[in-house]
């Protein structure tokens, strides 16, 4: 019984070790991170907008960089179709009004009517601004 017990703790300490209860501003920027991912899939300009700064440098992995006009022209347009995105691997790093998001893109594209792939590293700067955070800087490259 004791045996059992040990390793049951054991268990449960090998769990719970390194992990650690996110603030609540690293809560509300992988929140808004979701909210954006969403946006981007279902085309909602009235939500881009809402997310990112007026001054946003969209840098993408083929070393074009958007304006915030250009990254939500560009997927409400289709010209940028995201069918499905998902961003595994995600971390939050906060610095008073500054927070680092570093993730994968995997997306399924239907770029102007063509069916894609992408596969990318991002790195996305956010500020909060009067309570809100949004995205300020995003730069994507290429996994080999």
């Amino acid at each position: 019984m004791i045996k059992k017990l040990f390793v049951a703790v054991i268990a449960f300490l090998a769990m719970t070790i390194g992990t650690k209860a996110q603030s609540k501003d690293e809560t509300a920027v992988t929140n808004a991170v979701e909210q954006l991912r969403k946006a981007m899939v279902d085309a909602d300009s009235v939500m881009m907008d809402k997310l990112t700064s007026s001054m946003l440098s969209y840098g993408h992995s083929g070393g074009h960089i958007d304006d915030k006009a250009e990254f939500i022209q560009k997927i409400v347009s289709g010209k940028s179709d995201f069918v499905k995105l998902e961003l595994p691997e995600q971390t939050v790093a906060i610095s008073k009004n500054t927070a680092v998001v570093r993730h994968k893109f995997n997306a399924v594209t239907n770029d102007n009517g063509k069916p894609g792939e992408v596969h990318l590293s991002v790195l996305q700067v956010w500020q909060k601004l009067h309570g809100q955070w949004v995205l300020l800087a995003r730069q994507a490259v290429k996994i080999q």
